[in-house]
C-alpha cells in the first residue's frame, strides 16, 4: 500500500466534503454524525473540538448493553446511525448480521491507524482490521463494599457461593448472556472462556440457583452497581475497572470504601471498538471522527476523560500517571487472569441465547 497516495485521496475527499476545516462548509447529508454510544463514554469537549473544527453536528443516542446495541441495529438503526463502539466479541455477529460496513474501501486506509499498538491490529474478532477500529480496553471484576468485606477472597464466590455471601444483597450485571455464563463457569472451574452445550448448562443452572436466593436483588447496569453499592443498595455486583476509577476521582469520599477486584478464577478483559454500520447516511463524517481519535493528542484525553487505558501506542507518553497503574492498568498477574469473550456464531449462538433466556425466566 502507497500510505502517502492513500492519505492524499483520503484528504482530497475531505477537502471536497469540507471537512478540512470550520471556515469551509460542508454537504447536507454529511453536515451530522449520528453516534450511538454507551452512555457517558465520550468527553463532551472532543466533541466540541471536533465540531469546531469540520463543521459538522454530532448528535449522541446512547445504549447500556451490547444486547440492546445489537437490537436497535436489527430494527433499522444500521441506517439511523453513522458510528457505533460495539464490545469486541459482538463484532463477528454485527459481520455476520450484515450489519456493519468495512472502514475503508478497498486499496484505502484510515489516516492515524499506524498509531495503534500490535495487539490490536489483528484480532481475532476482526482479523484484518476490516471493520473495526479499538477503541478504549478495560477490565470487568467485582465491586463490593469494603466495611461489609474488608478483606475478601478475590473470588466470584463473592456472588455465587451462599456461604461466602448468604445475607448481603447483590446484583449480577444485566444484559450480556455470554459474560454472565463465563463467569458462572470461571467459578465453576471451566474457565471464563468457556463456549459449549454442557458448561453453559452448568452455567444456566448456577444462574438460576443464584436467582432464587433470597438476598439477589436483580440484574444491574456496571454504572449502576457502582452507584447501590455507594448507597448501601446492593453490597456486591460486577463493574468495569475505569467506571469506579474514574467515580473515586470525583468523590473519594463516597467512593472510597468500594473495593474492586479481578477473580482469581478469571474475567473479562475487553476492547470497545468504533464501526460504521451497514446503512449510515454519513459514512464519510463517520470516518473523519474516527482519525480525529485516532490522533495521539486526542486518544489521550479520550483515555484520561474516561480512566480507560488506550489502545493508541503514541498517545501512552500523553495519558495521566493514575492511568499506568493499578486498578486501571492491571498488573502482570492480573493479566494472565483475563481473557477475551469468545466469538459465538450459528447453532452456538442460538443455544446460547436459549439457555439465557430459560435462566432469567424460570
Amino acid at each position: 500500500m502507497k500510505q502517502k497516495n492513500v492519505v492524499r485521496s483520503r484528504l482530497a475527499r475531505l477537502a471536497a466534503l469540507g471537512l478540512m476545516g470550520a471556515s469551509m462548509t460542508v454537504t447536507a447529508q454529511e453536515g451530522q454524525l449520528n453516534l450511538f454510544n454507551w452512555s457517558d463514554y465520550m468527553d463532551p469537549a472532543i466533541i466540541d473540538a471536533f465540531e469546531t473544527e469540520t463543521g459538522i453536528e454530532v448528535v449522541q443516542n446512547y445504549y447500556n448493553s451490547n444486547a440492546e446495541l445489537f437490537s436497535k441495529l436489527t430494527a433499522g438503526g444500521d441506517a439511523q446511525y453513522d458510528l457505533i463502539v460495539p464490545s469486541d466479541y459482538f463484532v463477528p455477529r454485527l459481520i455476520d448480521a450484515g450489519l456493519i460496513q468495512p472502514l475503508a474501501a478497498e486499496g484505502e486506509g484510515l489516516e492515524g491507524h499506524d498509531n495503534i499498538l500490535d495487539e490490536f491490529r489483528a484480532p481475532s474478532y476482526d482479523t484484518d482490521g476490516t471493520y473495526t477500529v479499538p477503541y478504549l480496553w478495560g477490565v470487568t471484576g467485582v465491586i463490593y463494599n469494603r466495611e461489609t468485606w474488608p478483606e475478601p477472597e478475590p473470588s466470584w464466590g463473592l456472588l455465587y457461593d451462599p456461604e461466602v455471601n448468604d445475607d448481603y444483597p447483590f446484583a449480577l450485571l444485566k444484559g450480556d448472556a455470554q459474560f454472565t455464563f463465563g463467569t458462572a463457569c470461571a467459578f465453576q472451574g471451566a474457565g471464563f472462556d468457556c463456549v459449549g452445550q454442557e458448561p453453559w448448562v452448568d452455567a444456566a443452572r448456577l444462574v438460576i440457583e443464584t436467582r432464587g436466593r433470597d438476598n439477589f436483588v436483580g440484574f444491574v447496569d456496571a454504572t449502576a452497581a457502582i452507584e447501590q453499592v455507594a448507597s448501601g443498595v446492593i453490597h456486591a455486583g460486577i463493574a468495569y475497572n475505569g467506571d469506579l476509577a474514574g467515580k473515586r476521582a470525583e468523590d473519594p469520599e463516597t467512593y472510597g470504601k468500594l473495593g474492586f477486584f479481578i477473580p482469581e478464577e478469571g474475567s473479562q478483559r475487553w476492547v470497545d471498538v468504533l464501526a460504521i454500520p451497514a446503512r449510515a447516511p454519513s459514512p464519510d463524517a463517520a470516518r473523519a471522527f474516527i482519525e480525529y481519535l485516532l490522533r495521539p493528542e486526542v486518544a489521550a484525553q479520550l483515555a484520561n476523560y474516561n480512566f480507560y487505558t488506550t489502545p493508541n501506542e503514541a498517545a501512552l507518553p500523553l495519558v495521566d500517571d493514575a492511568l499506568r497503574e493499578p486498578q486501571v492498568m492491571p498488573d502482570e498477574e492480573a493479566r494472565q487472569r483475563l481473557h477475551f469473550t469468545p466469538s459465538v456464531s450459528g447453532q452456538e449462538l442460538e443455544l446460547l441465547q436459549e439457555l439465557w433466556s430459560e435462566a432469567r425466566s424460570r
